[in-house]
């Protein structure tokens, strides 16, 4: 089996420090010196005016909170930053109609150039899942959350199809240890 590519083919060039600096000031509203997952998420807009995914922004924390305090202080802001602007060139790219949303072909387009092979109705489950307005299409934020879910899954499966075939064989509590530390 051949396991999809990487996300880091999309790589933004890095804003000038003094404007990311300004750009953390504005976003660390208490002026801890660390930006929470709420203050990230009250900063963050995914175009469609309803809040962005709480489960998507402390995903997004949890990847760049070196720490591990809850938050991202300046140097791991940049980071965020850089995320965040790679996948809205990815989410642009792949908005074919400029709705603002992915649709379900726009979806399969995205998935396959990241070298994701998959059924009409696992694209169907994928927007059940991940549609959280319930239009048959996906927000920025969800789309982020539909492809970096899809990527952790993709790679605790790869980790345990040794002759890459493309099945594993695992015990019931195999199974439970891999869904739980997904969670």
């Amino acid at each position: 089996m051949a396991y999809p590519t990487q996300y880091s083919q999309f790589n933004s060039q890095s804003p000038d420090q003094s404007f990311l600096w300004s750009v953390f000031q504005r976003v660390d509203k208490d002026h801890s010196g660390s930006i929470s997952a709420s203050e990230l998420q009250q900063a963050l807009s995914n175009g469609t005016w309803t809040p962005f995914n709480p489960v998507t922004v402390q995903s997004i924390i949890s990847m760049f909170d070196k720490d591990n305090k809850g938050g991202v202080n300046f140097s791991e802001f940049a980071g965020v930053w850089k995320y965040i602007n790679d996948w809205q060139s990815i989410f642009h790219m792949f908005d074919t109609d400029n709705s603002g949303l992915i649709d379900k072909n726009e979806l399969k387009q995205a998935l396959s150039m990241f070298g994701y092979r998959l059924s009409d109705q696992f694209y169907n489950t994928l927007l059940h899942k991940f549609d959280r307005q319930r239009k048959g299409q996906m927000a920025f934020d969800d789309f982020i959350q539909c492809c970096t879910a899809l990527q952790r899954l993709t790679d605790l499966f790869q980790r345990n199809d040794m002759d890459h075939d493309g099945w594993i064989q695992l015990s019931y509590e195999q199974y439970l240890s891999m869904v739980l530390n997904l969670v």
